[in-house]
């Protein structure tokens, strides 16, 4: 009888985790698009409460409607603990940590005086934007743009260091050839006017006032459109090259991720996934 119950239980935890942790199944797709929904109303309330005169106005509908989106990610908090075999892994992990620290701050303006003053730390909530990201693990492109970038951040350091070479000898050069006299008051200052014009900002906060200043600032800012292109460039080769063959199966003991198809095992803790 005991051995029947263990089993029942090993088997309603198994299915709760396919529907919570999973994506391949239509219950786990769907969990994730009611969760979706959920974190862009919450995001939406945030917002609107923000507005002093829709708060004035639609203060008491907005805090319902808070405790009620509070309540359901109260619930599917504590699901997600019961859902794995270690629950202190979720817990401590970035996305149980993110999970509690939007959901606390509706609970502690109950408690404390003088809750209105908790309306920025209820904006944590928008830190549950984050989750919706992990609905992107079905997307195989997703898969392969983070791989893409991996694979190609040898060539993007490179780039970025010889950027930053070209940024300190161009901020020398128009040091040499502006002066103190038109904002270029040291070194530094004209690096980061380098960088502020290569890069296209343009704040105009300090400009050339020679002729021949401006000709290289000129080049500098034809050559910034160039340069913002090659880091593309670089990710989409990488990108080209990528190909993968992982599905949506999350651990049930450590939460780890991207298995490849057909895995039966967890390559980081050995622990046999779910079928």
């Amino acid at each position: 009888m005991t051995e029947n119950n263990s089993k029942k239980r090993s088997n309603w935890k198994h299915q709760l985790h396919e529907v919570i942790y999973e994506a391949d199944t239509s219950a786990g797709k769907l969990f994730d698009v009611v969760l979706l929904i959920a974190i862009l109303a919450s995001v939406l309330l945030v917002m609107l409460e923000s507005v002093g005169e829709v708060r004035e106005k639609y203060g008491v509908l907005l805090n319902r409607a808070e405790w009620v989106i509070t309540i359901l990610f109260s619930i599917e908090y504590v699901l997600r603990i019961i859902a794995i075999k270690k629950p202190f892994k979720y817990i401590f992990s970035f996305y149980g940590v993110i999970d509690l620290l939007s959901t606390l701050p509706k609970y502690i303006s109950f408690i404390v005086v003088g809750g209105h003053n908790l309306a920025a730390l209820r904006a944590l909530r928008l830190l549950r934007v984050f989750r919706i990201l992990k609905l992107a693990r079905y997307v195989g492109a997703s898969e392969r743009l983070v791989l893409a970038l991996k694979q190609s951040r040898a060539k993007i350091s490179v780039f970025l260091f010889f950027v930053l070479i070209l940024c300190v000898i161009l901020g020398t050069v128009m040091y040499m050839i502006e002066g103190e006299e038109n904002g270029f008051s040291s070194i530094p200052v004209s690096i980061y006017w380098a960088i502020v014009t290569l890069t296209t900002v343009g704040y105009g906060d300090i400009a050339p006032g020679t002729f021949l200043g401006q000709l290289i600032a000129s080049v500098i800012m034809i050559l910034g459109y160039a340069i913002i292109a090659i880091p593309t460039g670089i990710v989409s080769s990488e990108l080209t090259k990528t190909t993968i063959h992982q599905n949506t199966q999350a651990c049930p003991n450590c939460l780890k991720e991207n298995h490849q198809n057909k895995a039966t095992f967890c390559y980081h803790c050995g622990n046999k996934l779910n079928p």
